[in-house]
């Protein structure tokens, strides 16, 4: 099949409004090159599913494309038309299965030497995307909060920080007290001043703690349930005669929220991104720690909030795969000192990837050593590698940057 044979049957499976916005784009949709149409279907088909800055983000390829004229479209796909695709690639069922489709496609590019040609394209395109509608300005600015070290008394022997201290101040003499709930609250105040669907979260690494409806706030413990099903699907594909990586991911990947024990009902949106962390994320299933560096990195991706709490707590020691997916039948042995420094990384990322984000130049960063006096703040007012001995409270600091 080729896209100028697109119907509007050819969307039947797809969910409700990814199916009437496939039918409302079918005109444009026929008019694209099959080496780039499914890239495009890959993020529509899960439309239904996704936060309002990936919904913004395709309404705007939509609106890009839709006002082109004939010339300058013709241009603007000329170098994804022209790459040679195999005769397999056509009889693939791209229309229902586009994330098949385009891990056949990276494989084929690769084995043919085209992946440079695509990957050019691909930059090109996004580029002139992104320039034909700027992104809105922000309510404001973006806060990243990352608690780390939940657990350890004391930190002797490993220099915290070491990544966030040349981007920001580094605060010896921190008043705590209350520390966590102080941190929520800020976030809290954010959530009320500047309300947003998905635009303030709350990731945590054990048990939640109690957040009002305006965070999203999602957390390991809360997920017990649902990582024991994958684990005892993993666990069964491990252990198999034959252990087919391929066929794995595929099993993973098609999994759906009530197949892993997430409820049905309540919010399909957030249920659908939880599903992901667990099913794509390696690692994410035993180790919490990873746990909240992908979730807060794929939060940051995908929703793009303006707030983003992360709080590592203890993962379990590292073991030999088959213990490590047997968690629901023991009492884990936790490493808090290896999760310190799990953790203190972590917050290096979460900072990396918010800054990646529209914004970045006036967004605030606070790291802080969980129930420790030792903190990092980086914000356009504080200058970079600087150190700061004098008390301070924790509820002041944040202030300072909130």
């Amino acid at each position: 099949m080729l896209p100028n044979q697109l119907a509007p049957a050819s969307f039947t499976a797809y969910p409700p409004e990814a199916r009437q916005l496939a039918v409302q784009q079918i005109a444009l949709l026929r008019r694209l090159p099959l080496a780039f149409l499914p890239l495009l279907l890959r993020e529509l088909i899960f439309y239904d599913w996704k936060f309002p800055a990936e919904r913004a983000d395709l309404s705007r390829q939509f609106a890009y494309l839709g006002a082109l004229a004939a010339g300058p479209f013709q241009a603007a796909m000329s170098a994804f038309a022209e790459l040679k695709l195999a005769r397999a690639l056509e009889q693939t069922d791209w229309v229902n299965s586009p994330a098949t489709f385009s891990e056949r496609l990276s494989a084929h590019l690769w084995a043919t030497h085209q992946i440079d040609s695509f990957r050019a394209a691909a930059v090109d395109y996004v580029q002139k995307v992104t320039a034909s509608a700027p992104d809105p300005p922000l309510a404001t600015h973006r806060l990243g909060i990352a608690i780390i070290g939940q657990g350890v008394a004391k930190n002797d022997d490993y220099r915290l920080f070491r990544k966030l201290r040349p981007r920001g101040v580094y605060f010896t003499q921190v008043k705590h007290a209350g520390g966590v709930q102080v941190l929520l609250d800020a976030a809290r105040a954010r959530a009320e001043a500047h309300p947003a669907p998905y635009g303030h979260w709350y990731i945590d690494g054990g048990a939640s703690l109690a957040v009002p409806a305006s965070i999203t706030h999602i957390s390991y413990a809360a997920l017990a349930a649902p990582r024991a099903a994958i684990q005892n699907r993993m666990q069964k594909t491990y252990e198999a005669a034959v252990f087919d990586p391929e066929a794995f991911r595929t099993m993973l990947a098609q999994m759906k929220p009530e197949e892993a024990g997430l409820a049905s009902g309540g919010d399909g949106v957030l249920n659908r991104f939880q599903l992901s962390l667990l099913t794509e994320g390696s690692g994410t299933q035993v180790f919490s720690t990873t746990f909240v560096q992908w979730a807060a990195r794929e939060a940051l991706r995908r929703a793009q909030p303006l707030t983003l709490v992360a709080r590592f707590a203890p993962r379990q020691r590292e073991k030999q795969m088959n213990e490590l997916l047997a968690e629901r039948e023991r009492s884990p042995e936790v490493d808090p000192r290896g999760s310190l420094v799990d953790a203190d990384m972590g917050a290096y990322y979460n900072w990396v990837n918010q800054q990646r984000l529209p914004g970045d130049e006036k967004s605030a960063f606070l790291a802080w050593f969980e129930d420790h006096d030792e903190a990092v703040a980086i914000a356009p007012a504080l200058e970079p590698g600087k150190r700061s001995d004098s008390p301070i409270d924790l509820a002041d600091l944040v202030a300072r940057i909130a």
